[in-house]
Formats: structure tokens, sequence, C-alpha cells
């Protein structure tokens, strides 16, 4: 199967920057797509941002758009969430997610797999 690990979360203030990244392992011939997605307390998982597996086509929500990018650096196997104008809105688990298609991936339900999580905190 697919590993994924998260890293990057933290605390910052609002107006600020903070870069995630997500290091895919394993098996991974079968995933043509990645993504970041958010969860904060007592709220449904919601779609961030999803690129294909080389980072050629990207997306980003409505919600981020002008202030998060996604991207793909092939060469070490990594891909990042640039954040930047943070929002207190914005705090939430941030989760690197891997499926096998690009089409539908502003579904959660679209992908396989799931990292465990890295905590973002936006305070006022």
């Amino acid at each position: 199967q697919v590993q994924l690990v998260e890293s990057g979360g933290g605390l910052v203030q609002a107006g600020g920057s903070l870069r995630l990244s997500c290091a895919p392992s394993g098996r991974t011939s079968s995933v043509y797509a990645m993504g970041w997605f958010r969860q904060a307390p007592g709220k449904e998982r919601e779609f961030v941002a999803a690129c294909s597996w080389k980072g050629t086509n990207t997306r980003v929500a409505d919600s981020v758009k002008g202030r998060f990018t996604i991207s793909r650096d092939s060469a070490r196997n990594v891909m990042y969430l640039q954040m930047n104008s943070l929002k207190p809105e914005d705090t939430a688990v941030y989760y690197c997610t891997a499926g096998p298609g690009y089409r539908d991936a502003e579904i959660k339900e679209a992908y396989d797999y799931w990292g465990q999580g890295t905590q973002v905190t936006v305070s006022s």
C-alpha cells in the first residue's frame, strides 16, 4: 500500500505563512492524484487542493484561491502546500491524500490513502 507522511504544521499569526510537506512511499504506481484536505473540530473534512502525480495539473478550493498553492517536487518525491495570508478560519488538521484519479479530486471518497494529519493553528 501507500504511506503518506505530512509535516510543516504549527502555530502562526493571522497574515503569516506556512508550508506543508507530504512524502509518499510504498506502491505508488497506481496513484494519479494527490491532494490536501482539512478538518476543523466539529466540521466535515473539506477539500483544499489537489494535483496530478507529476504536479502538472493543479486545483485549489475557492476558499483558498489566491492564498494557497499546491506543487510537486518530483526529484525529491514531495508534495507541498504553500499557505500565505493565513486566516483564523484556516485553523484545522490538514491531511495529505492520494488516489487513482484526478477527475473527482475534490471528493474525499475518491481517495484511497491518507496521512496522519498535521495541525495548523492561526491566531488572530
